[in-house]
């Protein structure tokens, strides 16, 4: 036969239309003697209690830990290296660029020196070999060059006599 009856409000039934509800069945219930290894009565979070398969409680081998590769320690150490020679040419750089600069000027000024020596004369005989005199007299050429320190600029005069 059929359990009790209750009376429903769903949609399916009608006002007061009975629903039957089914008896609960026992189960037999196994001794905890006879319970297969690995298998346990556990509790669950809703307070109910049942068999559950269990992990045996064994402590899992620490992880080895690996080795560094070679590679990575050479870039390791060499990344601070890199970076400092690179600061290290930046300042040297800085530092540099005003010598640098007075000695290109030191460079160009000797070069005009240079060119104004050699080039004076060439045009003095050209000049001189058109009038038709003859042969020309010697030039004595005195230059007097002075620089302030070791890379300072350099200025000079030529005397023609």
């Amino acid at each position: 036969m059929h359990g009790h009856t209750r009376t429903s409000t769903t949609p399916a039934t009608r006002y007061g239309d009975p629903i039957y509800y089914p008896t609960a069945i026992q189960q037999p219930v196994m001794p905890l003697a006879e319970l297969p290894p690995g298998v346990e009565m556990v509790t669950l979070p809703n307070g109910s209690r049942t068999l559950a398969y269990t992990q045996p409680q064994t402590l899992a081998p620490a992880p080895v830990a690996q080795p560094v590769p070679a590679w990575a320690k050479t870039t390791a150490l060499l990344a601070p290296t890199v970076g400092g020679g690179i600061a290290a040419a930046g300042f040297g750089i800085s530092y540099a660029a005003p010598g640098l600069i007075a000695m290109t000027e030191a460079l160009w000024a000797t070069i005009a020196l240079i060119a104004a020596g050699t080039l004076a004369p060439l045009l003095l005989r050209t000049t001189r070999g058109t009038s038709g005199r003859g042969a020309t007299p010697v030039q004595h050429v005195t230059q007097n060059i002075s620089a302030s320190g070791m890379f300072g600029r350099a200025t000079g005069t030529i005397n023609n006599r």
